[in-house]
C-alpha cells in the first residue's frame, strides 16, 4: 500500500513520500483518496509516533515529544535568545512578520532569515493573512502555546501544549 500511495504522490504532485510529509496537505488529499475517513486513524498514528499525550482531557494537554530530533529543534531554538523572543512574540496572537521584527527589535535580514527558519522548522505556521495595499500578507502564529523542559537523570525531555486543540494543524507543519 506504500508503494501505491508513493505512485499516486508522484503522479499527482511529482513529489515523494518524504517531500509529501513536509507537504502535508498533498499526503493529506492522497490518503484520502486512498482511505476516505480511515486517513484520520492513519494521521492520529502519525502524531502519535511523534506526541505521547500527558492528560486525558482534551483541552489543556500536554504532550511529550517522542521525537528526539523535534525535542532538539525546539530546545535549540530557544537557546537562540532572537528565535526565543520571536516565538514568544507570536505565541499569544498571530501576526505578521514586520510586527514580529519590531516587536523583538530585530533587523530586517536577520528578522527574515530567523522567522523563515522557524517557519521552515514547522515551529511558526500561517494562520489567515492581513490585506494591506490590496496585498495578502500572511499571519504566523506560534505552533504551541506552553513549552516544558524537564532534565530528570541527565535525561532531558520536551513537553509542550498545542496552540489549537486541533493537533492536525501542528502535525502539518512539522518534519517527521
Amino acid at each position: 500500500m506504500v508503494k501505491k500511495i508513493e505512485d499516486r504522490l508522484f503522479e499527482k504532485y511529482g513529489i515523494s513520500f518524504s517531500q509529501a510529509i513536509e507537504n502535508f496537505d498533498k499526503l493529506d488529499l492522497v490518503l484520502r483518496e486512498f482511505f476516505g475517513k480511515g486517513a484520520d486513524g492513519l494521521e492520529k498514528k502519525f502524531f502519535e509516533t511523534i506526541f505521547q499525550s500527558k492528560s486525558k482531557k482534551s483541552k489543556d494537554s500536554w504532550y511529550q515529544l517522542r521525537d528526539e530530533n523535534l525535542s532538539q529543534l525546539i530546545l535549540q531554538s530557544f537557546g537562540d535568545p532572537e528565535k526565543k523572543a520571536i516565538l514568544e512574540s507570536a505565541t499569544e496572537t498571530p501576526k505578521i512578520i514586520t510586527d514580529i521584527i519590531n516587536d523583538c527589535n530585530l533587523s530586517q535580514t536577520s528578522g527574515y532569515r530567523k522567522i523563515n527558519s522557524l517557519i521552515d522548522d514547522g515551529l511558526l505556521y500561517k494562520t489567515g493573512h492581513v490585506l494591506r495595499d490590496n496585498k495578502k500578507i500572511n499571519k504566523y502564529v506560534c505552533s504551541f502555546s506552553n513549552l516544558r523542559i524537564n532534565i530528570e537523570n541527565k535525561r532531558t525531555s520536551v513537553e509542550l501544549q498545542l496552540m489549537d486543540s486541533e493537533t492536525s494543524s501542528f502535525i502539518q507543519t512539522i518534519k517527521i
